[in-house]
């Protein structure tokens, strides 16, 4: 499942070829991903401004000039791909034919293609009022955001106090804080020292205070190296992320840890059905 980086990643890609412009037709090739798309789709969606490209969490929102708003979920296998561009970066009216798990289609004034292929059929497109977003129920369950003014120590420490389960699960939990995922929850424990099976409620407001600007750096690292590419994910030009190869935690199970002097090794343990990656030498 891409994960705050990724999404974030795809939207600065979409920027510059859909915000400001008209989506000067919308093709919609099936009636559901995940879930139905919303009535009369198609026609919405043509003829409307995007005025703005924003993200919640894992949701891109494509606010237009029509007072509603287009919500895009990535989900396991997701992309965005834009077609049209030629070697100067000029677009043109010659794209490929739409493929198998090309389900929605946007030609954008100017020549440029935005597609939205999914094999797997988990992600998600939604519309609604622009001023109504906040209740939207994907969006009205989300906590704040890693890089809310909100999102710091003291609410962290605040929201683990009553908390009897794994600080891996609290910092998965979406209503905690929005757009964290395996992997990049993986990341920040390490580069905290703190073990992903210690209590949340157990977790010292020293360690709490170093953890919040943490999450934010490894998110922002991830973000400069255009997201990690596993599986599935590609950014909206189709090219791989590579974070990836700088994972100190995520995937390398057996391998030395990198911690200066650490001398441990990097193990693996499934918590909730997903897999934690630690080193129980440095990570207390």
């Amino acid at each position: 499942m891409p994960e705050l980086p990724e999404v974030e990643t795809v939207r600065r890609g979409l920027v510059p070829v859909m915000e400001g412009k008209v989506i000067a037709r919308a093709d919609v090739r099936r009636p559901d991903l995940r879930w139905p798309f919303p009535p009369r789709m198609a026609e919405r969606l043509t003829g409307a401004r995007v005025l703005r490209l924003g993200r919640r969490s894992k949701y891109i929102l494509a606010d237009l000039d029509t007072g509603e708003t287009l919500i895009i979920h990535l989900g396991m296998s997701g992309r965005m791909l834009i077609t049209g561009r030629d070697m100067l970066g000029e677009f043109h009216h010659l794209h490929p034919a739409p493929e198998k798990h090309d389900h929605v289609v946007l030609d954008i004034e100017g020549g440029a293609r935005v597609t939205f292929n999914d094999a797997r059929r988990f992600g998600a497109m939604d519309i609604c009022a622009t001023d109504q977003i906040d209740a939207h129920k994907l969006i009205a369950v989300l906590g704040p955001e890693p890089y809310d003014n909100r999102f710091n120590a003291a609410y962290l420490a605040d929201a683990f106090a009553a908390k009897s389960t794994p600080i891996k699960s609290a910092l998965l939990d979406q209503r905690i804080v929005a757009g964290l995922g395996n992997i990049y929850v993986c990341e920040a424990l390490w580069r905290a020292g703190i073990s992903p099976k210690r209590l949340a409620k157990n977790v010292s407001r020293k360690r709490v205070e170093k953890l919040a600007p943490i999450i934010r750096a490894v998110l922002d690292d991830a973000i400069a190296a255009g997201g990690s590419s596993l599986r599935d994910y590609r950014q909206a030009d189709g090219e791989l992320g590579y974070f990836q190869h700088s994972f100190a935690a995520y995937g390398r199970e057996g391998e030395p840890c990198r911690t200066p002097d650490c001398g441990g090794q990097i193990g693996r343990i499934v918590q909730s059905g997903r897999s934690s990656f630690y080193c129980s030498t440095c990570q207390r």
